[in-house]
């Protein structure tokens, strides 16, 4: 790749030919919590690869509760309708856990790398394929698994996301986007800390034994992060697969 390396992991993959198609459309932006990236049911101008921080995409209800359908940040990049020529989406995403540094480019700019290249357009493809098993394994867990183990789940998945073990939220965000009464997420966490998994203060958990909250987790952790590796490159911070927790090393030429 150029130098310096990208930040993002899926900038990170691509090829420095197909890159280069996109680098000089890409600006770099600083976003805060709870900014919204795209509203719903209105065209996607904007996409952002996220170098830090997490992003929600969220499932509006009748009533005004919001309930999240998955996460992305150094990982990916948000709006998967445009390159799946869908335009908008009915699902809004926002900020989560920031203040998050990303890359911008409008969405008629990466639509047209796309167009030049087959290898660019299919690994963005494939991200969205492997975005699709986390969407679909986060239905699975909220019908399945316990609280405790979808919030250990989600706590990893924001771990691997971030450059740090201190993850920034409120409890009243966090029962948002476990779809759970904020008393619950309350015990929930208590929970966790007193297995020495996790420690908590105002506003912040931080991951003090990853190996711990993996354990928690269960099955319900794993196989979106799996799907990643196998398509896109190195990923997370799993004591699983110690190899897959080189964020710093690229995995394109």
């Amino acid at each position: 790749m150029t130098s310096p390396s990208p930040k993002n992991l899926l900038l990170r993959a691509l090829s420095r030919e197909d890159y280069s198609l996109l680098e000089p459309s890409l600006q770099a932006v600083t976003l805060q919590t709870h900014e919204p990236l795209y509203e719903h049911d209105r065209p996607i101008e904007q996409v952002y690869f996220l170098e830090d921080g997490v992003a929600s995409i969220v499932s509006k209800q009748e009533n005004g509760r919001l309930i999240e359908v998955g996460i992305h940040g150094c990982d990916g990049m948000s709006g998967i309708p445009v390159v799946l020529g869908a335009e908008q989406s009915p699902h809004p995403s926002m900020i989560q856990v920031g203040d998050a540094p990303a890359q911008r480019i409008a969405s008629e700019r990466l639509l047209d790398a796309c167009s030049k290249s087959v290898e660019l357009n299919r690994t963005l493809l494939r991200y969205a394929y492997a975005f699709s098993i986390q969407a679909s394994l986060t239905a699975a867990a909220n019908a399945e698994y316990a609280l405790t183990e979808r919030c250990a789940r989600w706590l990893l998945m924001c771990h691997d996301r971030l450059s740090t073990d201190r993850i920034e939220l409120t409890h009243e965000f966090l029962s948002m986007m476990l779809a759970v009464r904020r008393s619950g997420v309350t015990v929930t966490l208590q929970t966790l800390e007193e297995t020495g998994a996790i420690k908590t203060s105002r506003g912040i958990v931080m991951v003090v034994d990853r190996q711990k909250l993996e354990g928690i987790a269960g099955e319900a952790y794993g196989q979106p992060e799996a799907e990643y590796r196998r398509l896109i490159g190195p990923f997370g911070k799993s004591v699983k697969w110690p190899r897959a927790a080189g964020l710093e090393t690229p995995s394109g030429d």
